[in-house]
């Protein structure tokens, strides 16, 4: 169990880290704007109010800590992700990680921002509400298949250690 939780840390937050990066390389090359994490804070930290959705999550009262909160829940979500895919595939696959269970893991993820957070941010199902719906899909697909890619990354980093 000890090492289920390592290894699902370890690759849950390399794996994050890339999308990361992947976004930040696409903002400072090419403009692309990405997810501000103190929306997803925001949107979080309405909960004990019993807010869960929002018309506009960028009109919403901000909470106290918002960023934070956030970039936590986004790691942390990550780390929940790897933990998924180590479940699925075995110990066997941190041991000896193969890019197909990563990528469909991560290009998997993409349902939670289409049904669940796009939604509840106002942007409605697969950002059906936004000026360019396509567009923003096309992001979002990206952005978790960068996260598919850094799960295979993390692993095979995570493999070498043991």
């Amino acid at each position: 169990m000890h090492a289920f939780i390592w290894h699902g840390a370890v690759i849950g937050l390399g794996a994050t880290a890339v999308m990361d990066l992947w976004a930040l390389l696409q903002r400072r090359l090419f403009g692309v704007p990405s997810l501000d994490y103190a929306l997803v804070g925001r949107w979080l930290g309405h909960f004990p109010r019993g807010r869960f959705r929002h018309e506009a999550i960028m009109a919403a009262p901000p909470v106290a800590g918002e960023r934070a909160l956030g970039w936590t829940a986004h790691y942390a979500i990550g780390m929940l992700f790897a933990a998924l895919l180590i479940g699925l595939w075995g110990p066997e696959w941190v041991a000896d990680p193969t890019p197909g269970p990563a990528l469909f893991i991560g290009v998997g993820t993409v349902v939670v921002p289409f049904l669940i957070m796009q939604p509840a941010f106002g942007a409605g199902l697969a950002a059906s509400r936004t000026p360019q719906p396509n567009k923003a899909r096309f992001r979002s697909l990206v952005a978790h298949l960068s996260f598919g890619v850094g799960l295979y990354l993390a692993a095979k980093i995570s493999a070498l250690w043991g």
